[in-house]
């Protein structure tokens, strides 16, 4: 097994991009200005009616899209983005990453690599993150040592720059749209032999651990289970093909619609990470009985349109809940009142909703990645032009303010059981033996990646090695405990960090002492 390594909290260095560090320099990582003559050829976008930007292409800085998947314009093109206050060049071409003009490269989370990272950072060039996708694509994100290699995110969470947190939500119409069946036909089909509650799920083993909390809820409530996961009953062989089985599909909606109730477990625990998982049910008439993001209730129509699993005791608890509501349609209804606009009483959500500056198939609107490419684009040419005043004079103008990304950026949590304690899994566990393990191990990465950008390395291969050193030299500081694991060998592990510290670090040599680890942190 790997050794993992959480580090205590380093005090987060004032910069703008992470680059090599001159220890008798307090003003380290202050960029210098990226505006140059060299020449840049670019195919020219559609210039849209934003700004008035009136400078040519060879002197516009220039955002670099890391991500081979991910390039919001035509493959292999260099092309010019007209936004509200400025103008860039965007490319995916990596031959620019060292020019003077390439002032922010721009990561796709789920793609971020440490052994791949563009090494070495440039002081000039900031590091942009966009990541909508669930936690468990990248975990090193989830570390204040990783998300801190950033200068620009957007997140699903509310506190990154620049929010995707209602992207599952097209639009407040989305939630108003009637039930798919009527309630008096989800009646019906209970009579006939429906069980109450629907799960469809195709994605096991998953670290939200949702199967086990599922598993343990069937013993007291009926359950139909159609995908791979927990699997009772057949699809209708009109949407067995998956395809078919997802989205909008009329009668996928229709088959689905005949539930009163479905089971909504994202495959991550994150606060503000909601995916469809959470309003499909909604826009399709079902009461979504949810588990995902601990902040949910701050984004819901009204107090009363989702089952909050977190809310109950127990599976037991919740399935006597569910019952209650089955059996009482005046009580059941009234989930279902956000339907009628009047009823959906939750600010937040409307002011998200008509505030946000991109929209989801909506053409009035730019999309979430034009948006965060010229929100970068807007302030990278400020910060450019501040850069620049005070070249040509320091005393009357300062350097920009430093800003870097910090852990409510993301800052999801360890993967805890979907379940009961984590002493009473198996050691075996196939859940127990990948996240957990995957959650340190990213930590570990992030670690050795800011490492090799302290050093100034070049070559992120070197990775593997930094870490190794790392765990090599390092000696057990004071305040470490001896523990006995099952098999009554001495495993060493800190403390339990108090309230308040962030951090806990540990060595972890055997799943026993993981699940020490786990059952001890807070973070659980």
């Amino acid at each position: 097994m790997a050794l993992c390594l959480w580090l205590i909290m380093v005090v987060p260095v004032c910069c703008w991009g992470q680059g090599p560090v001159d220890t008798g320099d307090s003003g380290v990582f202050q960029p210098q200005s990226a505006l140059s003559d060299m020449e840049f050829a670019s195919v020219s976008s559609y210039r849209g009616p934003g700004n008035t930007d009136p400078r040519t292409n060879n002197k516009l800085p220039i955002l670099l899209w890391w991500s081979s998947n991910l390039f919001p314009h035509f493959p292999g093109d260099t092309e010019r983005v007209d936004c509200a206050r400025s103008s860039c060049l965007v490319t995916s071409n990596r031959k620019v990453q060292l020019y003077r003009r390439t002032a922010s490269i721009i990561f796709y989370g789920t793609d971020f690599r440490a052994y791949e990272a563009p090494l070495p950072r440039l002081a000039h060039q900031t590091w942009a993150l966009f990541h909508e996708e669930s936690p468990m694509n990248n975990y090193l994100l989830s570390h204040s040592v990783g998300i801190r290699l950033f200068n620009y995110t957007a997140t699903f969470r509310r506190e990154s720059d620049y929010p995707l947190t209602l992207q599952w939500l097209p639009s407040l119409d989305y939630l108003l749209k009637a039930p798919a069946v009527p309630l008096q036909e989800k009646n019906r089909w209970r009579r006939a032999g429906l069980a109450p509650v629907l799960y469809i799920q195709s994605h096991c083993d998953v670290p939200s651990d949702r199967d086990r909390y599922v598993q343990e809820l069937m013993k007291y409530i009926e359950i139909d289970s159609y995908g791979k996961c927990l699997n009772n009953k057949p699809l209708p062989d009109y949407l067995e093909d998956t395809s078919t089985a997802t989205g909008e599909d009329r009668r996928f909606m229709s088959f689905v619609g005949r539930y009163k109730f479905q089971l909504a477990l994202e495959n991550g625990l994150c606060p503000d990470y909601m995916t469809e998982k959470l309003w499909r049910p909604m826009h399709q008439g079902c009461v979504p009985i949810y588990r995902g993001s601990s902040s949910v209730a701050d984004w819901l129509p009204n107090s009363h349109s989702a089952i909050l699993i977190d809310e109950f005791h127990s599976p037991r608890d919740l399935a006597e809940f569910i019952k209650t509501l089955d059996q009482d349609d005046v009580k059941y209804s009234r989930y279902l009142e956000y339907k009628t606009p009047s009823k959906i009483t939750n600010l937040r959500l409307l002011e998200g909703l008509e505030n946000r500056e991109w929209g989801v198939n909506d053409m009035s609107k730019p999309n979430y990645l034009n948006g965060f490419e010229c929100f970068v684009c807007d302030r990278e040419n400020e910060r450019l032009a501040a850069v620049e005043a005070h070249r040509k004079n320091p005393k009357q103008n300062p350097l920009p303010q430093p800003k870097m990304a910090n852990s409510s950026h993301m800052g999801c949590p360890l993967p805890s059981p979907g379940d009961g304690p984590v002493e009473s899994i198996d050691p075996n566990d196939g859940w127990l033996q990948m996240w957990p393990q995957d959650y340190w191990q990213s930590l570990d990465q992030a670690e050795g990646l800011e490492s090799l950008v302290r050093h100034n390395v070049s070559d992120p291969s070197l990775l593997w090695q930094h870490i190794q050193n790392d765990l090599r030299t390092h000696h057990p500081p004071e305040g470490t405990s001896q523990v006995k694991t099952s098999s009554d060998s001495s495993k060493l592990f800190y403390n339990p960090p108090k309230a308040d510290e962030p951090f806990l670090k540990c060595y972890i040599f055997d799943i026993s002492s993981l699940i020490t680890i786990i059952s001890t942190s807070r973070f659980r």
